[in-house]
């Protein structure tokens, strides 16, 4: 079997900075991935480049059929099957949880009122918030109001999940929220790209881990490598609790 996600020496710069050196990693149907290192890796960079929210400067990639890296990419197609969910939550404030989820549904893929809202209620169920289809998200708390927008990503029946560092605004009560639902999608066989410095997440639903360091794929293996790493930066990356 293909993999769903194709990376191949990957270079990106910003202005006179290399932020992606040479990267390179492949994303198998139905496995979590999570990408860790320190700020400023290069971890969030390889994320947005998969859903073409920025341009490569060079290197090849797939996602789900679609090249990605391709002049002839349709965006459009690219962004139905794969689903994107940032530390910012990016919900409308004038509409409801279910109008937020149902909008992208409706315009992108021209679905009936009576679909979407039914697809909503069955994403808000999937998130445990079933009960706040009616509630604006002023009304909701922050770890509320990420659930929503995973929920709204998953209203588009993605291939794929992309996750950046979507707890990193959250307080630890909140962030356990978030985590017990991205945990749900893992069990349900999602294929997911995390970005996070949630390690003891990352060790528990991680089918692999890759440690990013100075814009490259410095180390990459199963959730084991947390306890053995073969590298000196991601031992020290480890022993200071990042």
């Amino acid at each position: 079997m293909l993999p769903i996600v194709e990376v191949e020496n990957v270079f990106k710069s910003f202005g006179s900075t290399r932020v992606l050196e040479d990267v390179s990693f492949s994303v198998s149907k139905g496995s979590v991935v999570a990408i860790i290192g320190r700020s400023g890796s290069g971890k969030s960079t390889a994320l947005r480049c998969i859903d073409r929210l920025e341009i490569v400067d060079s290197g090849r990639i797939r996602v789900a059929e679609h090249e990605v890296t391709s002049s002839g990419l349709d965006l459009h197609q690219l962004r139905r099957d794969v689903g994107i969910v940032f530390q910012s939550y990016n919900l409308f404030p004038h509409l409801t949880v279910e109008e937020n989820i149902m909008l992208a549904p409706r315009l992108v893929q021209k679905t009936r009122r009576s679909a979407a809202r039914e697809s909503a209620m069955q994403v808000l169920t999937q998130v445990g918030l079933a009960d706040k289809a009616t509630c604006y998200p002023s009304q909701l708390s922050g770890g509320q109001q990420q659930r929503v927008a995973i929920a709204r990503s998953l209203a588009m029946a993605p291939q794929l999940m992309l996750f950046d560092e979507v707890t990193s605004a959250l307080d630890p009560q909140l962030t356990g929220e978030v985590l017990r639902v991205m945990e749900g999608l893992a069990t349900d066989g999602m294929t997911m790209i995390l970005v996070t410095h949630e390690m003891a997440f990352a060790r528990k639903v991680a089918d692999e881990i890759i440690f990013m360091h100075q814009g490259r794929v410095w180390e990459r293996g199963p959730a084991e490598i947390l306890d053995a790493p073969a590298t000196a930066e991601l031992r020290d990356f480890i022993g200071n609790g990042l």
